[in-house]
Parts: C-alpha cells; sequence; structure tokens
C-alpha cells in the first residue's frame, strides 16, 4: 500500500512536532533542576560567653549583579521556626563563596539541631537546607 506524498509529508511534520515538544519540555524540566538557587558550602557556630550562638555560612551563586544574587540565609528550627536572618545587601560577584557571619542568635534550650536556608533574590530558597549540629552550650 502505498501513502501519497501529502501524507507522508503530513506524519513525518507531525513526528517533528511531537520531538521537538519532548525536547523543550526536556530542556525545560533541566533548567528547572539547576535553578540559581544558593548552595550552602559550609556552616560553623560557636557558643558565645552569654550562651548566644554565633554563626558563619559559607555560600556559593553565581550572582550577576545587583538583577540576580544570594540575598539572605536563615537560621530555622525543624519545625519551621525563623530563629534569625543575615540580610546580604550587595552581590558578591567574583568572591565566590563567600562566608557572612551572625552572632547574638538565640537559640531555645533543648534544641539540638538546626536548619540552614539560603535565599536569591530571582530564584527563591534553597529546596533542601543545611542541616546543623549545634555545639553544646
Amino acid at each position: 500500500m502505498q501513502i501519497g506524498f501529502a501524507k507522508r509529508l503530513a506524519l513525518k511534520t507531525t513526528a517533528f512536532v511531537a520531538l521537538a515538544g519532548v525536547f523543550l519540555l526536556a530542556v525545560s524540566l533541566f533548567q528547572d533542576a539547576r535553578a540559581d538557587k544558593p548552595e550552602i558550602v559550609e556552616v560553623t557556630a560557636e557558643v558565645q560567653a552569654n550562651s548566644l550562638y554565633a554563626f558563619s555560612v559559607t555560600l556559593k551563586h553565581p550572582d550577576t549583579g545587583w538583577s540576580h544574587y544570594a540575598d539572605r540565609w536563615d537560621i530555622v528550627t525543624e519545625d519551621g521556626t525563623v530563629l534569625a536572618s543575615r540580610t546580604l545587601y550587595h552581590p558578591h560577584g567574583n568572591n565566590e563563596p563567600f562566608t557572612r557571619s551572625l552572632a547574638n542568635v538565640s537559640v531555645p534550650i533543648g534544641t539540638n539541631t538546626v536548619i540552614i536556608q539560603a535565599n536569591c533574590n530571582v530564584d527563591g530558597a534553597t529546596i533542601q537546607g543545611y542541616s546543623f549540629v549545634l555545639p553544646r552550650r
């Protein structure tokens, strides 16, 4: 059975459009998977003389300038309560990774672990925070 030229062309066009759609969907999913959210590289903390904590957090993020940069990190309890936030007031450009500190953070007695979450002014917060076991007071 022979298929006419017009039908063959229509079948090839339909197949091409379907393949192109699958390709565009795959590219879109890949872009979402590699969104430029900040990466938390390292966390340290020490107990201060007043039983409060001082945290240092090292972030990595491909800052491109004021229009796209890591702008904050938060210290959060396991139940989601934000204990403190460190605002990052400017892009860090070529200074990657970079470390910023926050002192005098009050952590409820009995809390052994906190989660550090970083935020980007375009792509939002890290999906999975950095779990950190606190040093003993």
